[in-house]
C-alpha cells in the first residue's frame, strides 16, 4: 500500500490515517466512567489494531493515553509506530491540562504535530456559555497559545488548532497570525456547519495555515430551530471532498488527515433563534447563504429517525458493529475518491 494518494487534479500529498473519536464506544471512551460505558473498550492498543486493519498511514493518538505512559513507555510505542509505518500525532486540547504535557509526548514519539482543541463549545453555541465566559475563554485561549508557540517552534513542532465546532476560519486565522509561525490549523471538515460557514469558505480562507485535516462528513437534517448534523459514513453526506482537496493540494503542500465519522449523538445547531447568534460578529447574509445552501447536499428528510444506536440505547454489539461497519465504509469512500491508497 503506497503511503500517499494524489488525484490528476492536484499535486500535493495526503496521508491517511485514524483517530480514535469515531470509535468511541469500542475504544471504551464514550460514556466512560457510566454504566453505559463499553467495559471491553479496546484502548490504545486495540486503536492501533484498528489503523493497521484499515491501511492507515497517519494514527492520531488521545493524549490522555499517553499520560498514563512513562519514558520507557512511549519510547515502544514510538519504536512501534514506526515499524508498522504510523506517523503519530498527538491529541490534546487546549482544556485539557497540562498543556506542556502533549509537546513532551510529542516529541518524545517523533511526532511533528500536536492537533489542539480550543474549547468544550458545541453545536457553535457560544450564547450557552454566556458572553462574559466566551470572552474569558478567547482571551484564555490567547495566553495559552502565546506560551505554548516558542516552546513548539524550540522543538520544530506544529500546534495545529481545531475548529472543533466553536471558531470560524477568520477567527481561527487571527489565532494563528498572533502567535507565529508555529500554529497552524486543524481543518475539522465537517465543523464548519457547527458555525453557519459553508466548508468551502472556511478552507479557501483558512488554506495557508491548515496542516492536518479531520475527514469528517455529516447529513443535514433542518428542524424548527436551525439543522441537526447527524453522523453518516465520511463521503455520504453533504462535505464536498473532492473541492476541499482539490483546493488544498493545488501547491504542492504534503497534509496528514485522519478519519474520523462524527459523534455518536446528533449535533442540533439553533441558528434559526436569535439567542444562538450571541458571541457572533454580524455576519454577511451571502456568506450564511452559501453555508445554508452546502447543507443540501445528500439532506436527510425531516421524518426520518436522526438517532444513532447510542443515541437509540442500542445494546453493546449493535454499538461495535455500527462503528465498525461506519469505519470502514468511510476508508471505501475516500479510496474512491482517490484520497486514500
Amino acid at each position: 500500500m503506497k503511503d500517499h494518494a494524489t488525484s490528476e487534479a492536484t499535486t500535493g500529498t495526503l496521508t491517511v490515517g485514524l483517530n480514535p473519536y469515531g470509535l468511541t464506544y469500542t475504544l471504551g471512551l464514550q460514556g466512560a466512567g457510566t454504566p453505559r460505558a463499553n467495559p471491553h473498550g479496546t484502548g490504545l492498543d486495540g486503536f492501533i489494531a484498528i489503523a493497521e486493519e484499515i491501511g492507515a498511514r497517519v494514527l492520531e493518538i488521545h493524549q490522555p493515553w499517553l499520560a498514563a505512559l512513562d519514558t520507557n513507555g512511549l519510547a515502544k510505542l514510538r519504536d512501534r509506530l514506526q515499524a508498522a509505518n504510523l506517523t503519530p500525532i498527538v491529541s490534546a486540547g487546549l482544556f485539557w491540562h497540562p498543556n506542556e504535557a502533549a509537546l513532551d509526548q510529542a516529541t518524545a514519539l517523533g511526532a511533528t504535530t500536536v492537533r489542539m482543541g480550543l474549547s468544550p463549545i458545541l453545536c457553535g453555541d457560544r450564547n450557552a456559555f454566556g458572553a462574559a465566559q466566551f470572552a474569558q475563554q478567547v482571551a484564555s485561549i490567547r495566553a495559552d497559545l502565546g506560551r505554548l508557540a516558542p516552546i513548539a517552534a524550540d522543538r520544530g513542532l506544529t500546534i495545529a488548532i481545531e475548529n472543533h465546532q466553536d471558531f470560524a476560519s477568520a477567527e481561527l486565522m487571527a489565532f494563528c497570525e498572533e502567535a507565529g509561525d508555529s500554529i497552524g490549523i486543524t481543518l475539522d471538515t465537517g465543523n464548519s456547519f457547527p458555525v453557519a460557514e459553508a466548508p468551502m469558505d472556511f478552507v479557501r480562507t483558512a488554506a495557508p495555515r491548515i496542516r492536518h485535516v479531520h475527514l469528517k462528513d455529516y447529513r443535514v437534517q433542518f428542524t424548527d430551530q436551525g439543522y441537526r448534523l447527524v453522523r453518516c459514513a465520511i463521503g455520504d453526506g453533504a462535505v464536498p471532498f473532492r473541492e476541499i482537496f482539490a483546493h488544498l493540494l493545488a501547491d504542492g503542500r504534503h497534509l496528514t488527515a485522519s478519519l474520523e465519522p462524527g459523534a455518536l449523538e446528533a449535533r442540533h445547531v439553533r441558528l434559526f433563534t436569535p439567542d444562538w447568534w450571541r458571541g457572533y460578529a454580524p455576519k454577511d447574509a451571502r456568506s450564511l447563504a452559501a453555508a445554508l445552501s452546502a447543507t443540501q447536499v445528500n439532506l436527510l428528510p425531516a421524518h426520518e429517525d436522526y438517532r444513532t444506536p447510542w443515541e437509540a440505547e442500542a445494546p453493546g454489539e449493535v454499538l461495535l458493529a455500527y462503528e465498525r461497519e461506519m469505519m470502514l465504509k468511510s476508508a471505501a469512500n475516500m479510496r474512491a475518491l482517490g484520497l486514500m491508497e
